[in-house]
């Protein structure tokens, strides 16, 4: 009999698989949950055709902050990954969702763009995304749909709204003329910020405040997205129980 234990990635070095344990270690292991940041990584799985085994990860009941789950991302966020076929050969853990879309995207040599030039232009939107459209739609959802608008002071959400309709401009003018971020070409970029747009108008019910109905470009730059086998189905992973 053949020794399937040198073919079978040993994970147990990592703490994270004790609280949730690869049923196929051979798989790359997805920590997740599907909000805008960790869809991100699903679409992506889903869309460059790499196995992968999800973990359901439940952010209401705090594991992020368990001690297995910072074990792995110190920061205490989803998504995060192990790859059990890494960079030579080894296992490898990533978190934020912005590095682990270029990692998987660099292993495959599928949807970033392989001129060094456009390559770099695909990154920096989805560094727009990490750093502007993320961090401020969410603030968005926070003053309008969840604890924050309880607060009398509608200043906060004026603020965020006000930039989240500066954002989307922005988006708005890149789209123009344009079928993707990077023209014809689908990339991370789109992947990054699909997500985003789409919990902005639905799930964050924004679309009044942020004056989403005066847009062309993006909506329909959205409206092609989601009709996109793997985004229907990454948007779905991990299961809910």
């Amino acid at each position: 009999m053949p020794d399937m234990s040198a073919r079978t990635p040993n994970l147990s070095t990592f703490p994270i698989t004790r609280r949730w344990p690869a049923q196929h270690p051979d798989r790359l292991q997805l920590y997740s949950l599907n909000t805008p940041n960790g869809v991100k990584v699903s679409i992506m799985l889903e869309e460059v055709g790499v196995p992968y085994e999800p973990h359901f990860i439940d952010i209401g009941a705090d594991e992020t902050w368990t001690p297995e789950f910072l074990s792995l991302n110190p920061n205490g966020k989803i998504p995060a990954i192990i790859d059990p076929n890494g960079p030579g050969g080894k296992p490898l853990g990533l978190f934020e969702s912005g590095a682990i879309l270029i990692y998987l995207a660099e292993k495959t040599g599928k949807l970033l763009p392989t001129d060094p030039a456009r390559r770099y232009e695909a990154i920096q939107w989805v560094m727009f995304q990490m750093g502007g459209v993320g961090p401020i739609f969410g603030q968005v959802g926070f003053f309008h749909k969840f604890a924050g608008r309880e607060i009398e002071d509608k200043r906060p959400l004026q603020r965020y709204a006000k930039e989240s309709k500066r954002l989307l401009g922005v988006l708005e003018q890149r789209l123009d003329g344009r079928q993707w971020i990077m023209g014809d070409e689908y990339t991370i970029a789109d992947i990054a910020l699909l997500g985003w747009v789409r919990n902005l108008i639905g799930f964050y019910d924004a679309a009044e405040i942020v004056d989403y109905a005066s847009l062309k470009n993006v909506p329909a730059w959205l409206e092609r997205g989601l009709a996109r086998p793997a985004v229907q189905r990454g948007l779905e992973i991990p299961k809910r129980p």
